[in-house]
């Protein structure tokens, strides 16, 4: 229950100053922040922080508004960042943040004494950005007011060009396309230097997370049930960034029977080009999505195969209703490729697959068993297996060709 009628929505504020320098890029940024919390103790900790951090003008509201009703004029304010206590009361608090969310484009924190990851989830689903754990640090605040300077809407700004769409898609399962697509990803932050995400739709089982050695908090299935209100700004709430600088949209990590709409992955897909130069997605060998954005003109596919009779004739079948219907651009990548593999001559492939491989990338059991078990990206490592994954990132980055190594003669053999 809201706490006192409207004539006693009171207010204090006052000029903070600052005792805490938030980065350069940054620091001209002012930003207008409202705290709301009926419990003083709590508000005045959230208060004190603030004071810490950054220099303005804050002010705190000492009630919750008394209806939902009442939000509009509040935002009249024109504040920011909201920082809302979820504690005196979380169903109405929670009400509170969506109806905030709804009427104007402020970004809203959230400040509790409990650690109750359901109530997290559901704060985030209504429109949270932050979630402040108490007792509340100086840094923790400045780290979350530098994320809300970050997605700040900048006036005038430049519309950013739709990033690039990457699609890793299997001819069969088993076919190694978490492996390809994680390395892919990995290359291409690296080579690129270019803002990077790797989403895994490769549900229900999909392990992106996992190879890469990432405990992410949130997955593609909170993005997708919330696709309502999906933009880049709620996107980047629910990445986890890799030490090589890649981000991360995860697989849920337990079973799941929710189905996406093709309209939800369309708008995951929107919002991620508009955050993010480059977007790779492991798509698993799921041609259910065959109707989304996945396959649209502007996405290159890689579809994944291996040489066996299976794997080859699946290929055949897609390759084929690629060209009938037009749409994306169609790499063939042969994974775990031996060229002495018996009875595969490579005129017998090409015929099978109606046309040359672009990619074979060579075949290296114990180097992928190596990652897997120790979340360590092939990547990072030198060998003919990760050459081959980083020239097909640098091909699409446009960084130059990476030479072959020259063959050493040992002096005694």
């Amino acid at each position: 229950m809201p706490i006192m009628g409207m004539s006693n929505f009171q207010v204090s504020e006052g000029p903070l100053t600052t005792a805490f320098h938030i980065p350069d890029a940054l620091s001209a940024t002012v930003l207008s922040i409202a705290v709301i919390g009926p419990d003083e103790r709590r508000r005045s900790a959230v208060a004190s922080a603030l004071a810490q951090c950054r220099e303005g003008q804050i002010q705190q509201f000492k009630t919750y508004p008394p209806s939902l009703d009442d939000v509009p004029q509040m935002l009249m304010r024109k504040f920011n960042v909201l920082i809302v206590d979820l504690d005196c009361d979380p169903e109405f608090a929670l009400d509170l943040i969506e109806s905030i969310c709804a009427h104007g484009s402020a970004i809203v924190m959230v400040y509790s004494e409990q650690a109750d990851p359901d109530l997290m989830v559901r704060c985030m689903r209504v429109g949270a950005r932050e979630f402040l754990r108490m007792p509340l640090t100086p840094s923790t605040m400045a780290e979350a007011l530098v994320r809300a300077s970050a997605r700040r809407p900048a006036t005038h700004a430049p519309q950013k060009t739709e990033g690039a769409l990457f699609v890793f898609l299997g001819s069969k399962g088993g076919s190694g396309v978490t492996t390809l697509a994680c390395n892919f990803a990995v290359s291409l932050a690296q080579e690129s230097r270019q803002s990077t995400l790797l989403i895994d739709l490769n549900h229900p089982f999909g392990d992106a997370a996992i190879n890469l050695g990432i405990k992410a908090q949130y997955s593609t299935v909170d993005a997708l049930q919330n696709s309502g209100r999906l933009d880049a700004s709620f996107l980047l709430t629910l990445i986890v960034r890799h030490s090589t600088g890649l981000s991360v949209l995860a697989a849920p990590s337990e079973m799941t029977t929710f189905q996406a709409s093709d309209e939800a992955i369309d708008r995951l897909l929107a919002a991620a080009r508009q955050q993010f130069d480059y977007v790779v997605v492991d798509a698993g060998s799921r041609l259910d999505l065959e109707k989304t954005a996945l396959f649209s003109e502007s996405a290159t596919v890689y579809l994944v195969t291996q040489i066996g009779i299976a794997e080859l004739r699946n290929s055949n079948r897609m390759i084929g209703e690629f060209s009938h219907r037009g749409g994306p651009k169609l790499e063939v990548v042969i994974n775990r490729y031996n060229p002495d593999s018996p009875g595969f001559a490579e005129e017998y492939v090409t015929k099978a697959l109606t046309r040359p491989a672009d990619w074979k990338v060579p075949n290296n059991y114990a180097a992928v068993r190596r990652m897997q078990n120790t979340a360590t990206p092939l990547a990072l490592e030198d060998s003919s297996l990760s050459r081959t994954i980083r020239q097909m990132a640098r091909g699409v980055c446009g960084a130059p060709e990476i030479p072959e190594k020259k063959k050493m003669f040992a002096l005694f053999r």
